[in-house]
């Protein structure tokens, strides 16, 4: 990276930081800001970087910022709790996220039918998972109940884990149906996935023990309770890679395992530096999306592509979302609610550049545009549209203490920067035309 572009990434970073809660108390997002920085110094701006979207520095970012995403958002899931307590994202990640690969697939191959079926499903997928932090109000906000705060939390933290397995089939399919690939596309993905998860469980079983016990007996300081965040990512990533498994798998795994294993004050130590850490990788990587992915796709977007992003945004994502949660008589505005709050962000980024390196994969540098044209059109729609929809919502909801939405349930921890009460919720003055009676 050039220095100058350096200089400006540090010097933007250190200016947000210095009004970020100020930012935190408008409809303005991060990713917002950091998209439209990217994009101010990229090729399409000021000429500032001049890397391509393919460069080995921006796969290891963004491989990075997965693999600690992945494991983090697995290790704060209490799977005895989410059987017990949980049955909204249960059920949205079990019948909602494979109806939204579907819809997604079906949608793509009527509007793009020279993509064919399995390129069509591969597109489905990759858009199929969520991102909360995009509208970190929706999860962060007292005006929404805690029970569908939660949904979308725990949704948006395992359905990017579990729609992997299923990407790196279809993507093996592809290329099998496509001829380009002579080897049996069935043992490949089945051995991606079993080493993958047998050494995601390994490590992050392993480790947790040995993290707790260490810290425990205190051979191991706080400090690096913390860096074994890292640590154990990195290496339930690398030794599945190593033995022909996938990383990705392996990291989530692993979160999954150590979540269920360390002792609660070692997971707390780990959870908050891998937070910090993941938050800073997260924003450089819509930063280095709007500089480096953006500006190509551009070009790109026609009509086809409008039509198929607003899709993706709303029937593809609702409709799943309300067949999924028939039977539990929620209120039509909390369906609305759930199924209009999916936005696409990381995890479809960085599974679309996954796309990319599969040189042998036809069409995978359309796929990867309609990709990124999804996630910039949710990353200012469900970012503008946040605030204003949990005020409404809020209003509508709290009209009826005796629904469903209210029932208590387990509280698992939120992602990014929300282990404190939300700054929109600690403070009742009015902002961006609020009214007092709209806080009320």
């Amino acid at each position: 990276m050039e220095t100058l572009a350096l200089f400006a990434v540090a010097l933007f970073l250190l200016a947000f930081g210095s009004i970020s809660g100020r930012i935190g108390r408008t409809v303005v997002t991060p990713p917002m800001l950091f998209v439209l920085f990217g994009v101010l110094i990229g090729n399409s701006g000021l000429h500032w970087l001049h890397v391509e979207k393919d460069h080995p520095l921006i796969h290891l970012l963004t491989e990075l910022t997965l693999v600690l995403v992945l494991f983090t958002d697995a290790a704060r899931v209490d799977v005895k709790r989410l059987k017990r307590d949980h049955n909204i994202p249960v059920r949205m990640l079990l019948i909602g996220l494979p109806l939204c690969m579907l819809f997604g697939a079906l949608a793509a191959v009527a509007l793009f039918p020279h993509l064919g079926l399995w390129s069509a499903m591969v597109l489905g997928v990759v858009l199929a998972p969520t991102d909360a932090a995009l509208g970190q109000a929706v999860v962060s906000s007292d005006r929404v109940p805690q029970r569908i705060r939660q949904a979308l939390n725990v949704e948006s933290g395992l359905n990017d884990g579990l729609a992997l397995p299923v990407l790196l089939f279809f993507i093996c399919l592809a290329m099998h149906m496509e001829n380009v690939d002579e080897s049996n596309f069935l043992i490949t993905a089945a051995q991606q996935l079993v080493v993958g998860t047998l050494i995601g469980i390994v490590v992050g079983y392993a480790g947790g023990r040995l993290v707790s016990r260490a810290h425990a007996a205190e051979w191991m300081n706080h400090e690096f309770v913390a860096l074994s965040a890292i640590g154990l990512a990195i290496l339930a990533y690398a030794g599945a890679e190593l033995l022909g498994g996938n990383g990705f798998i392996g990291a989530f795994v692993a979160g999954v395992a150590l979540g269920n294993t360390i002792t609660p004050s070692c997971g707390q130590i780990l959870l908050d530096f891998g937070e910090t850490e993941g938050q800073f990788l997260t924003l450089l990587t819509f930063l280095f999306f709007g500089a480096l992915m953006v500006p190509p796709a551009l070009p790109h977007i026609n009509g086809t592509v409008l039509i198929y992003t607003l899709l993706s945004l709303t029937v593809v994502r609702m409709v799943p979302v309300a067949l999924s949660l028939v039977g539990i008589k929620l209120n039509r505005a909390t369906l609305f609610f759930l199924g209009w709050f999916g936005p696409r962000g990381i995890a479809t980024i960085i599974y679309g550049l996954l796309l990319l390196e599969e040189g042998h994969l036809e069409h995978r540098e359309e796929l990867f545009n309609i990709a990124v044209t999804v996630v910039l059109a949710s990353v200012f729609v469900h970012g503008f549209s946040a605030w204003p929809a949990v005020q409404w919502y809020g209003r509508v909801i709290h009209q009826s203490m005796k629904r469903p939405e209210h029932n208590p349930t387990h509280r698992f921890p939120l992602r990014l920067g929300n282990r404190k009460k939300s700054r929109n919720e600690s403070s009742h003055r009015p902002k961006l035309g609020e009214t007092k009676r709209d806080l009320g």
